[in-house]
This record gives C-alpha cells, structure tokens and sequence, in this order.
C-alpha cells in the first residue's frame, strides 16, 4: 500500500526553535511520537478504519479520532494562547482527516512543549491533562504523560488491525522502533540524543 500525501496546514508547518537541550529535544520526540502515528495510518488497510472490533472496544477511526481530540484539550488548557486545532468527529472522520488533524495538533503540541520545557518565558506553567486532574508543574513528567497516552493507543491500533484479520506489516510494525529513522524522517541528522 502507497503511503498518501498528507497536506499540513500553514499554522502546522511553523518550527518551534525552544532555547534549551531538553526543550529541543521533546519537540523532536514528539515529532518522532507523531510520525509513528502517520506511518500506522499510512498503512493501515482502509477496510480496518471503520471495521466493528470485538466486544466494546473503540474503532481504529475512533481512537486516532480520540488521540487528536485529547491533545486538543491539552492544548487548549495548557496553553490557550496557542491557536487550538479543531476536533474530529469519529463518526465521519477518515484517514485522510485524521492525518491532517494529527499532524496539526502535533504541531500545537511541540510548541507547547518547546514553551514548557525550553523557550516559553513561563507562559506554560502547568500541564493541564483534564478538567477533573490536578495540574502538574511542567517539567519532563509532561512530556513522559502525553508520549504514555499515545503509545498506549498506537498499541491498541496495531492489536485490533491484528485482530480483525488487518495485520500492519512487519516492516512498520518494527519501524516503530527504528528512532535513528523516525528521528532523519523528523528532520534532525542526528539522531536521539544528539544536541541537533
């Protein structure tokens, strides 16, 4: 299966240059963490978007919908001064949509991080992961939350197409821990843990 193109809106393409190493550093692990989520959607079969899991288990269409839609109020809570994505709707969106919205509020979310950890001037102060929990002081704890929620559902992503007869090939299922790749994919040369 061909990867599809994916149309970055204007406001995703902008760069966040955070001044510290730390800062740097989780803008590119969320890029890294972001393309993860592009690659599974890129070569997911179409057939598996909408296909029924067992039991009450969410979709696939619904938790990539979910995952942009839990950024969103990251975003929106954490740093409101940033312009917050819209949200999907699982109930139409589709793939094309959600790599568009992912790779949006991808973007939100590494200036978030870039202020919080790195360049902020302390705009971001606390992360806010929902209405109902207690902020917490930014630091890499932040960067640690958001990186567990998306890899618990890319797990998930990967179980269910397995499931349901739709298994990912090997070849990304494995470059999902090829990070000196997914790292010159996101455009730094060199590679984790260097001070690129």
């Amino acid at each position: 299966m061909r990867p599809h193109k994916v149309h970055t809106p204007p406001s995703a393409q902008k760069r966040t240059e955070p001044s510290t190493r730390l800062g740097r550093a989780a803008v590119q692990i969320f890029a890294a963490n972001e393309r993860m989520n592009q690659m599974l959607i890129e070569h997911l079969d179409p057939a598996a978007w909408r296909a029924k899991p067992p039991g009450k288990a969410r979709s696939i269409a619904a938790i990539f919908t979910h995952m942009h839609n839990v950024r969103t109020k990251w975003v929106r809570l954490t740093a409101p001064h940033l312009k917050v994505p819209r949200q999907l709707d699982r109930a139409d969106c589709t793939p094309q949509r959600a790599r568009a919205g992912l790779a949006e509020s991808a973007a939100r979310c590494a200036e978030m991080l870039a202020e919080a950890l790195g360049s902020g001037g302390g705009r971001v102060e606390k992360f806010v992961r929902d209405g109902w929990a207690r902020p917490w002081p930014v630091g890499v704890e932040m960067l640690c939350y958001m990186l567990s929620h998306e890899a618990h559902h890319r797990g998930q992503v990967c179980m269910l197409a397995h499931q349901m007869g739709f298994p990912l090939p090997i070849e990304v299922t494995s470059g999902l821990w090829n990070w000196e790749k997914l790292w010159k994919e996101c455009g730094s040369l060199g590679g984790p843990g260097a001070d690129s």
